[in-house]
């Protein structure tokens, strides 16, 4: 499995050209006040205390453009057009195109039918002091709007261009969390589903269930805790806050006293998210448009103090 997530769903964007989805690096979690936003909450308007989430979020690289049409057999790919200049670091991803592309191949992909827009961006990890290797992740993201020639021109526009997170969110807003959680191996019974321990005068194993099912049905159906891999699976966390956007590490830097655990120093931009989210430092995360939320977002979160204390007691 691989460790970064792949998107099914996609929510309803807003009307206008927009990328509903980013990706960053989780960096670790510390705990900030801040004033409380909520106006049914006991605390409203009062300073409180909450833990958060630092990812960081370099800019992206859209390298491709596709379109997609829609079948009894499902989605096709309708249209491709890559940029004209791609980063070299992605040969060491997906095999390079030996030329720019033709005229032709515009012309094609301007007249070519659909009904999905989606653009493929990959990372720039390079650009990342705590991510030890060096080759870019490349996934699809889709282009919201109602209107497909303005999602097409704005997929071809931004052709081999970076797109700030500042563009995608910006504090107060809601986003899905999809990541890969953390891996644990090969678990037995107890650990992997928290069953009862047996009597202490079990003939057998204590650590272990008691039957696996009746006699008929004749075999053994899913129900069943046994043992087997625990962790390293895919998660959405829905409904994330975002409390705190910096679009650059250097205007608003966060310097943890010896740096976040197992990941160092944080050089770019970051975004601060409300609550915890899954997989451990270094994972990438996909921060995702959010597809159940329906409430409203405050005019302003208001960040008194961001903890900068060390995490290793020092």
């Amino acid at each position: 499995m691989s460790p970064v997530p792949r998107l099914k769903t996609w929510p309803r964007g807003p009307a206008k050209p927009h990328l509903e989805d980013f990706a960053g690096w989780k960096v670790g979690m510390t705990h900030a006040f801040v004033v409380d936003f909520r106006k049914r909450s006991t605390t409203a308007g009062q300073e409180v205390a909450v833990p958060v989430t630092v990812v960081e979020t370099p800019p992206l690289k859209i390298a491709a453009a596709r379109l997609y049409q829609g079948s009894p057999n499902g989605w096709h790919v309708s249209g491709e057009l890559w940029a004209d200049e791609l980063d070299e670091r992605l040969a060491g991803r997906r095999p390079m195109p030996n030329s720019a592309p033709s005229d032709v191949s515009k012309g094609a992909f301007s007249k070519a039918p659909g009904e999905e827009v989606r653009v493929l961006v990959h990372t720039q990890p390079h650009l990342v002091s705590g991510i030890p290797r060096k080759v870019p992740d490349l996934f699809e993201v889709r282009v919201s709007g109602e209107n497909f020639a303005e999602r097409k021109k704005w997929a071809v526009d931004h052709l081999g261009k970076e797109i700030e997170f500042p563009s995608f969110a910006k504090a107060g807003d809601m986003v899905d969390v999809i990541a890969v959680s953390r891996g644990k191996g090969f678990q037995g019974h107890i650990k992997r589903f928290h069953v009862k321990l047996q009597p202490r005068k079990n003939s057998k194993h204590r650590r272990m269930i008691g039957t696996l099912g009746p006699h008929n049905p004749s075999f053994v159906t899913y129900r069943i805790p046994q043992a087997g891999q625990m962790g390293y699976h895919r998660r959405t966390e829905f409904n994330k806050r975002i409390l705190k956007v910096v679009p650059d590490g250097k205007s608003d830097p966060i310097k943890m006293v010896g740096g976040f655990l197992r990941y160092g120093e944080v050089r770019n931009g970051y975004t601060v998210l409300h609550g915890s989210l899954p997989g451990p430092s270094k994972r990438l995360v996909r921060l995702r448009m959010p597809i159940r939320f329906r409430g409203a977002v405050p005019e302003k979160i208001e960040v008194r103090y961001l903890s900068t204390h060390s995490k290793q007691g020092s």
